[in-house]
């Protein structure tokens, strides 16, 4: 796309150089971690000192200084070649290191911000809940306060890096009955549950975090997709939490999660065009190679308007996700069009992965070749970070803003 409008000669850069680390380092290896699950510490070693796990922090905080289109352009682009290691930087970067940026104290962001953006420790986000997931208000975590502390019991599910993760930023109820305004948020510290890997990679473990009692995680899912990406329960069992790490003030934890997603809905955004655009060039380039009756099935109309459609589809979503970090990154409201992004995207990456593996005929349906797990990890985006029913009534409730109770 001609993509002037958004995108400077640092972006580009930074197109570049992600591209060039997937192309080299990622995609020789997606295919055998995907059928092990095992975690890509090597490759998160090397993304680490790459800046891609800190690209919009600022400098002073152990960041890259770079922007939130930046940032877009790499989670992009890792997800053309594999979109498990485009959800570690995406899920790392906004929903385990932003919250603290955005609301935490000039203490928590220079305690945890550094070891974040320089991947000497990952970071996770924890809000859903076995009986809470699209209704996160439904919280069932509660935190009590104790003197200097708060008692965290509860769980959490469905967690990016709950395993292999240090540093968490969660919700809990510090005042029942008060529905949404009673729920607060935390940071909490645990050891990763890899951590003879961690050390062998030289990341992943700080030892100046110490391990909060009580805090675990639970066992690792067997999941369709993104399976090199680690996801497991948190579990607070009597989690003493000291109470300078309480996140944002006390009862903001919900509002200021549901921020976070605003901007977590771009990155999914990201992802899906990635995922979206990998499948594309997959298609195209088995297409000009495949023959059937004598000659390429790029020459049928057929595919050409399978294709065509699935081009057309991934500029318009491209633009949709540009927007929307666009207007995040100049301080403009973006709730409606990160929606709008997610929503779009994420549903064009399933049709453009079921599209590519019907152009690929039999041979799609093999391990043969990528984009049966360009499919396998498409899915995913029409659940996460809010389902494609829940960003439908987020841009209805914007449609009828001031004109209805909806």
């Amino acid at each position: 796309m001609r993509d002037e409008l958004y995108l400077a000669e640092q972006h580009h850069a930074v197109r570049d150089m992600v591209r060039a680390f997937a192309r080299d380092e990622v995609a020789p290896v997606a295919a055998a971690l995907d059928a092990s699950q095992e975690f890509p510490w090597a490759n998160v070693r090397r993304m680490g000192e790459l800046g891609l796990l800190g690209i919009p922090w600022p400098e002073s905080l152990g960041g890259a200084g770079l922007d939130t289109l930046a940032f877009m352009v790499a989670i992009e682009e890792m997800a053309r070649v594999d979109a498990s290691h485009s959800i570690t930087i995406s899920a790392h970067t906004t929903l385990g290191t932003s919250p603290i940026v955005n609301f935490g104290t000039d203490a928590q962001r220079e305690r945890y911000v550094p070891l974040l953006a320089s991947g000497s420790v990952l970071g996770g986000f924890g809000l859903t809940e076995p009986g809470a997931g699209s209704d996160a208000g439904g919280t069932a975590t509660t935190a009590v306060r104790r003197g200097t502390a708060y008692v965290l019991n509860g769980s959490k599910r469905f967690i990016t890096h709950g395993g292999v993760g240090e540093v968490f930023v969660v919700t809990a109820v510090t005042t029942p009955g008060a529905g949404t305004k009673g729920i607060s948020s935390f940071i909490l510290t645990k050891e990763t549950c890899d951590l003879d890997a961690a050390r062998a990679a030289g990341c992943g473990h700080d030892a100046s975090l110490a391990p909060m009692p009580g805090f675990r995680a639970g066992r690792k899912e067997d999941k369709l997709g993104w399976r090199a990406s680690d996801t497991r329960e948190l579990i607070f069992e009597d989690v003493e939490v000291p109470a300078e790490n309480l996140l944002g003030a006390e009862g903001r934890g919900f509002a200021n999660f549901m921020r976070t997603l605003d901007s977590g809905r771009i990155g999914v955004a990201a992802l899906s065009i990635g995922l979206a655009q990998g499948a594309l060039d997959q298609a195209v380039q088995y297409a000009a190679t495949r023959r059937q009756f004598g000659k390429a099935i790029a020459s049928f109309q057929g595919v050409h308007f399978t294709l065509a459609d699935l081009a057309t589809g991934i500029e318009a979503g491209r633009h949709l996700m540009y927007h929307a970090a666009w207007l995040a990154q100049h301080g403009h409201p973006y709730a409606r069009e990160a929606a709008m992004a997610k929503l779009f995207c994420s549903e064009l990456a399933m049709r453009a992965t079921i599209a590519a593996v019907q152009v690929h005929g039999g041979y799609g349906y093999t391990k043969d070749y990528p984009v049966e797990r360009m499919m396998r990890d498409a899915k995913i985006g029409e659940i996460g970070e809010g389902t494609s029913e829940i960003q439908r009534i987020v841009i209805a409730r914007h449609l009828f803003r001031g004109l209805a109770e909806i």
